[in-house]
C-alpha cells in the first residue's frame, strides 16, 4: 500500500487492540467517548522535526478495533482490516472526507490500495 501511495520507503506504526483501547484513544484524542473501527495520528500535523534526505519517514500511527472490525466484517476480517489500514493511511497523508466529494475520492483510494494488497498477497 505505501508503495502504491508513493511512499514505499515511509515506515507506519500499526496497533491491533480491541474496543476499550480504542475508546480510550477516541476519547482522549477526539473527544469521543466511544470506540471507533480506526484511529490514525499523523507525524506531519503539528511542530516537529522534518523528514532529513536518507532516513525513511515516520508516517505515524494506525490504530485497528479488530472487535469493531469483526462486527462490521462483510468480506471477513481480513478484508475489513485491511480496509480500515488504507483508511488510515490516506489520513496520515493529509486525505479525509469531510464533504460527499472528499468521500468519494478517499473510497475510491481505499478500493485501489485494497485492490493492491490482495494481488501483493
Amino acid at each position: 500500500m505505501l508503495a502504491v501511495l508513493g511512499h514505499a520507503d515511509a515506515e507506519v506504526s500499526i496497533v491491533l487492540c480491541g474496543d476499550s483501547e480504542i475508546r480510550e484513544l477516541n476519547r482522549e484524542y477526539r473527544g469521543k467517548d466511544s470506540p471507533t473501527d480506526v484511529l490514525a495520528f499523523a507525524m506531519r500535523e503539528g511542530r516537529g522535526p522534518q523528514p532529513r534526505m536518507g532516513v525513511p519517514e515516520m508516517l505515524g500511527d494506525v490504530v485497528i478495533s479488530v472487535q469493531t472490525a469483526e462486527r462490521q466484517a462483510r468480506a471477513g476480517l481480513l478484508a475489513e482490516v485491511t480496509m480500515l489500514l488504507a483508511h488510515g493511511l490516506l489520513h496520515l497523508l493529509g486525505h479525509d472526507h469531510r464533504t460527499d466529494a472528499e468521500d468519494r475520492r478517499m473510497r475510491a483510494r481505499v478500493d485501489l490500495l485494497c485492490e493492491a494488497a490482495c494481488r501483493a498477497r
